[in-house]
């Protein structure tokens, strides 16, 4: 019997902005699109629920190296929060444990949302994948076992009531890393005296990335071969927030070999703040990431390989 002969696996660089629809998993969605890309090395920005739909960016080849940054990042939601009715999983795809009476106006909603405006602590959910001994949470809560979870801080920046009629909840949210939308619709629930889950959740935006120019699978699948490489966002589209450093030829070379660069002393005018930057070559080609030290020298900090 003759064997099917694997596909070689091609260098692919770039992000793509997907889409996600409900159902799918975000190691699936990252899967499907490497094969449909054939590339060699991929890995997602963070995980967005199997129900949930929306941006989750694609990171392939040299982007992988700046992946971080976005798990790092603010992220902005839409929601769907279902008053009087809970589940276990705070989710639609969780079994229904409560249901209680919805009698709230908005002048009630109003005052409960402001109260989780700002920093707040958020005690994880059991249905997670945070793990507890190697083992994640939705595990043992599957088994029928709860365990202790500790409060963390986690930041909501913006909470807008987008349209309440009776019992669902409109929201959109831009929160800090770490927030589960799940817990905060749970909350927003028993600070309401109903109870409540998630009807439906959307991300629309991560970090300066939004969904505009955004594809589904399905529509990222039925482009021409050759065309996918071609829909991806450039490798930098992860560091569009970043200052940008150009550096000729040579300082280029020395950069790329690891090296401080002092930016005063060559000459160049350094970023009015310290923090993180972008540097690009006189060519245009992002050379990678540095820290901004005192005296304005600039470390290197993640490198990209170049193409010959």
């Amino acid at each position: 019997m003759n064997k099917v002969a694997k596909r070689k696996r091609v260098p692919v660089h770039g992000v793509l902005l997907l889409d996600k629809h409900v159902g799918l998993s975000s190691n699936d969605a990252l899967n499907q699109a490497k094969w449909l890309l054939n590339a060699e090395k991929a890995g997602h920005t963070g995980t967005l629920d199997p129900f949930a739909t929306g941006l989750l960016p694609l990171c392939f080849g040299e982007a992988t190296k700046f992946s971080q940054d976005l798990l790092e990042a603010d992220k902005t939601y839409e929601t769907v929060v279902h008053l009087g009715v809970s589940t276990d999983t705070g989710d639609t795809e969780g079994a229904v444990i409560d249901t209680r009476p919805v009698a709230v106006s908005i002048d009630q909603i109003e005052a409960v949302l402001s109260q989780f405006r700002g920093p707040i602590k958020q005690v994880p959910p059991m249905y997670s994948a945070l793990k507890r001994d190697g083992k994640p949470l939705y595990e043992y809560a599957r088994a029928g076992i709860t365990l202790e979870r500790e409060a963390r801080d986690v930041t909501i920046h913006s909470l807008e009531l987008l349209g309440y009629e009776a019992p669902m909840l409109r929201l959109r949210v831009t929160c800090s890393k770490g927030t589960y939308i799940r817990v905060l619709g749970q909350d927003i629930g028993a600070a309401l005296g109903c109870g409540a889950h998630l009807n439906a959740l959307r991300r629309t935006e991560v970090g300066s990335l939004t969904l505009d120019g955004a594809v589904t699978l399905e529509a990222f699948a039925a482009l021409a071969e050759e065309a996918r490489a071609q829909a991806l966002a450039p490798v930098d589209a992860l560091l569009s927030s970043f200052p940008v450093v150009e550096l000729n030829e040579a300082l280029a070379r020395r950069f790329l070999h690891g090296q401080r660069l002092s930016l005063e002393k060559e000459g160049i005018a350094p970023p009015a703040e310290a923090g993180r930057v972008k540097v690009m070559g006189a060519d245009g080609q992002l050379l990678g990431t540095a820290q901004m030290m005192p005296f304005s020298v600039m470390a290197p900090e993640r490198l990209v390989v170049q193409s010959q």
